[in-house]
C-alpha cells in the first residue's frame, strides 16, 4: 500500500510539473493538464452542442455585428493568434458565455438588454478575457486532478438527470463556473479589451445593474450562470467604473465611444422573450405551432423547452418526461436507434396507433454498472413512446427509478396518449413579441412614455429594466427608447 502511495504521489509530481505553461494575460507559470490544442479542440467540438441546443438568431445583421466587433477585439487582445467565433444564439435567457479554444456565444436575451454599443462591448471582453486568461482551462484542470465529474444543469434527480443528460448529448462546458478571482480578472480585461477598441468601458459597469434589477425581480433562476459566481453586483460596478477611469487617465482621456442610438436600430424588431414557433406552454398544455402538435404537462410539473427537446420533470425529481425527434423511417427503426443511443435493453413492446398516428410502445432498462459489486443493474427504468407523423418522428421518453415507475407509468402514457395534431388557429398563428423603438415626441419620464406607447401599468418596471433606467427619469423630445409589441 506504502509503495502504491509512493507510486501515485510520484506520478502526480511529473503530471504536474510537465503540465505547467505560462499564462497568455498574467506571463505566470501554472498547472495546466489542458494544451492550446487541446482547448481549440474542446471548442470545436462543444460548438456543434452548443447551436443545436440553443439555435443560432436568424438575424445576419446581428450575426455581422457580433462578428466584427468579436475579431477587432480579439485582435488586441492577449491570444490574438486563436480562431474566434462569435455567435448569437436563440435563446431569451439572459446569458453570454465562453467555451475554450475562442468560441463566445451571446444569448439574443442579454443582446435585447444592452442599452448601448459599449455595455455590449464591455461584456464581450469579459467574454474574450475568460478565453484569454485560460479559465476554462484551469476549471478542467480541476477537473482533472480531483477525477470530478461534470454534469450539467438538469431539472430532476441526479439519477433520472444522468439519463437526461445522455439525452441532451451532453452540455459538460457550458456548466462550467469561474470562481469571483477568474471573474474579477475578466472584468479588468473587459475593461482593457473594450476600451482598446474605442469604447466607454464604464457602461459594463452601468449594465451589471441592469441584471442586479433583473435578478431582484425574476429571481435567480432568470440569470442562472452570468451572476452566480460574479462578486457582489455593487462592489462589482464601483470596480469597473474606477478601472474605467484608470484607463482613460492612463492613455490621455481619449473620448470614447457609447453609440447608444445606433445600438437600438440595431436591436428594433428583436424577438423578445420565448418564441412560440419553438413551442410554448399555456394552461398546462405544450404547443408546437411549426411542427403543429400538442400534447399536455402533469399539472405542477417543471418544464424546459430547447430546440433539441421538451423536457418535463416531477417537482420531487423522481421523473422525467423527454419529447425529442427520433432517426429512422419507421417507429420500429426509431425504438433501436434510441434504444442504441441511450444503452437502453428493451423488455417489452407493441405496436398502437396514438390518435391516428401509428405508433410503438416499450419498456426497457437503462442498465449501469454497480460500482461497489461490479454486477449491472437497471439504472433507470423507461416507458418509451414513438409515435409517426409523416417524415418526422416523436420520441415521448417516461424516465423514473425501477422503484419509483409503477408510481409514474400511468402518468407517462396519458401524456403520451394525448399527443394530438394542432388545430387551433390561435395557438398555429402564435406570434412573438418583439422589440421596437420609439422616438419621443416631448419630453416625459419613462413611465408616462410607455403608457404614452400603450404598456400596461403592470409591465412598467419589466420595460424600465429593458431599457436600463428609472420610471421617473426624465427624458428629453427625439430620445429613443425600447417598447415590446407583437
Amino acid at each position: 500500500m506504502k509503495s502504491r502511495l509512493h507510486l501515485s504521489v510520484g506520478a502526480a509530481a511529473v503530471l504536474l510539473l510537465s503540465g505547467c505553461a505560462t499564462n497568455p494575460v498574467t506571463g505566470k507559470r501554472e498547472v495546466s493538464l489542458v494544451s492550446e490544442g487541446q482547448e481549440v479542440a474542446m471548442g470545436a467540438q462543444s460548438d456543434p452542442a452548443v447551436t443545436a441546443q440553443f439555435g443560432l438568431y436568424e438575424d445576419p445583421k446581428m450575426q455581422k455585428f457580433i462578428d466584427e466587433k468579436g475579431q477587432k477585439m480579439a485582435a488586441v487582445s492577449h491570444r490574438a493568434n486563436l480562431k474566434y467565433q462569435f455567435r448569437v444564439v436563440d435563446s431569451p435567457v439572459i446569458n453570454a458565455f465562453a467555451v475554450p479554444g475562442g468560441y463566445v456565444y451571446f444569448t439574443r436575451g442579454i443582446m435585447a438588454h444592452f442599452n448601448n454599443e459599449a455595455q455590449f462591448a464591455g461584456v464581450l471582453g469579459h467574454e474574450i478575457g475568460h478565453v484569454t486568461a485560460r479559465h476554462s482551462a484551469r476549471q478542467q484542470t480541476k477537473a482533472i486532478l480531483g477525477q470530478v465529474g461534470l454534469m450539467g444543469a438538469m431539472i430532476a434527480s441526479p439519477q433520472v438527470a444522468q439519463f437526461g443528460e445522455q439525452a441532451m448529448q451532453g452540455m459538460q462546458l457550458l456548466f462550467l463556473k469561474f470562481g469571483r478571482d477568474d471573474e474579477r480578472q475578466s472584468d479588468e480585461l473587459g475593461v482593457e479589451y473594450s476600451s482598446k477598441i474605442g469604447y466607454d468601458a464604464s457602461q459594463m459597469a452601468d449594465f451589471f445593474q441592469t441584471l442586479a434589477r433583473q435578478q431582484q425581480t425574476s429571481g435567480s433562476e432568470a440569470i442562472p450562470d452570468f451572476l452566480s459566481t460574479h462578486p457582489n453586483p455593487e462592489d462589482r460596478y464601483n470596480t469597473v467604473h474606477k478601472l474605467a477611469d484608470q484607463w482613460k487617465q492612463k492613455n490621455g482621456s481619449p473620448k470614447l465611444a457609447v453609440n447608444r442610438d445606433q445600438y437600438l436600430q440595431l436591436i428594433d424588431g428583436m424577438v423578445y422573450g420565448e418564441d412560440p414557433k419553438q413551442g410554448f406552454v399555456e394552461n398546462s398544455m405544450f404547443y408546437h405551432p411549426e411542427l403543429k402538435f400538442q400534447m399536455p404537462v402533469p399539472t405542477g410539473w417543471k418544464s424546459q423547452n430547447t430546440p433539441q427537446q421538451f423536457q418535463m420533470a416531477d417537482p420531487a425529481g423522481k421523473a422525467l418526461l423527454v419529447l425529442m425527434t427520433a432517426p429512422g423511417s419507421t417507429v420500429e427503426e426509431a425504438a433501436q436507434a434510441i434504444a442504441k443511443q441511450l444503452s437502453l435493453q428493451p423488455t417489452d413492446s407493441r405496436r398502437t396507433t396514438i390518435n391516428g398516428f401509428p405508433a410503438l410502445v416499450f419498456v426497457a432498462d437503462q442498465v449501469q454498472q454497480n460500482q461497489q459489486t461490479g454486477q449491472q443493474v437497471a439504472g433507470v427504468r423507461v416507458l418509451g413512446h414513438i409515435i409517426q407523423d409523416g417524415k418526422t418522428i416523436y420520441a415521448i421518453m417516461g424516465v423514473s427509478a425501477p422503484a419509483d415507475f409503477p408510481n409514474y407509468s400511468q402518468q407517462f402514457s396519458s401524456v403520451a396518449e394525448a399527443f394530438r395534431r394542432l388545430t387551433d388557429a390561435d395557438k398555429l398563428n402564435r406570434q412573438p413579441e418583439r422589440i421596437r423603438i420609439k422616438k419621443l415626441a416631448l419630453r416625459s419620464n419613462l413611465a408616462q412614455a410607455l403608457t404614452t406607447n400603450g404598456i400596461p401599468t403592470k409591465r412598467h418596471e419589466e420595460l424600465a429594466i429593458l431599457n436600463g433606467m428609472a420610471l421617473n427619469e426624465q427624458l428629453n423630445a427625439g430620445s429613443f427608447i425600447k417598447v415590446v409589441g407583437k
